[in-house]
């Protein structure tokens, strides 16, 4: 190998050093901490609603980002699952539920990158209903709060989900950021 290609090898590694460690102090700056919240009106009923989201066993027929479900012990009577995606395995536990109005899913993180909750409140609109998913999450990692943050965004996979539960009710929906 000739010097110049030596060179521009060191050169480009170099770079890429010192942006994974600019990456990893932003990420280190970030609060590790987020509150993220969309909302979306349907024209299904509450507990059409309500109904569909509890149901997480169905969520590969209408996410398609979920390849399946599989189901875990129960947690202090609580189900719980871990849904497969291809970014990986997400366990979960339903920590809360009153139909038809709201529901509380928990990430089980250990060992995870990220955990927190999202909270899903269901209300009776005009029109039919309003879903309200709140995301109180904690991001581990600097270097995915970064991603979290910059290149995902904390709203993304909340708005995803209504964006497919829209799609799974035949609606076209507007997410709003709340929050």
């Amino acid at each position: 190998m000739n010097r110049t290609l030596k060179r521009i090898i060191i050169g480009m590694l170099v770079v890429i050093a010192s942006l994974l460690a600019v990456v990893y102090g932003v990420g280190l700056s970030l609060p590790q901490d987020h509150v993220a919240a969309v909302r979306a009106e349907f024209s299904a009923t509450p507990e059409e609603i309500f109904a569909t989201i509890a149901d997480y066993r169905s969520y590969p027929e209408w996410r398609p980002s979920v390849e399946r479900i599989e189901e875990l012990p129960a947690r202090d009577g609580n189900p719980a699952w871990v849904v497969i995606e291809a970014t990986g395995p997400l366990p979960m536990e339903l920590t809360e539920s009153e139909p038809p109005i709201r529901l509380v899913t928990t990430i089980l993180s250990e060992g995870m990158p990220f955990g927190g909750r999202w909270i899903y409140e269901i209300e009776p609109a005009a029109t039919g209903t309003t879903v309200t998913i709140t995301e109180e999450a904690e991001v581990y990692s600097p270097l995915f709060r970064f991603v979290s943050r910059y290149l995902m965004g904390h709203h993304a996979t909340a708005s995803l989900f209504l964006s497919d539960l829209g799609a799974h009710l035949g609606e076209d929906i507007t997410v709003d950021v709340v929050r």
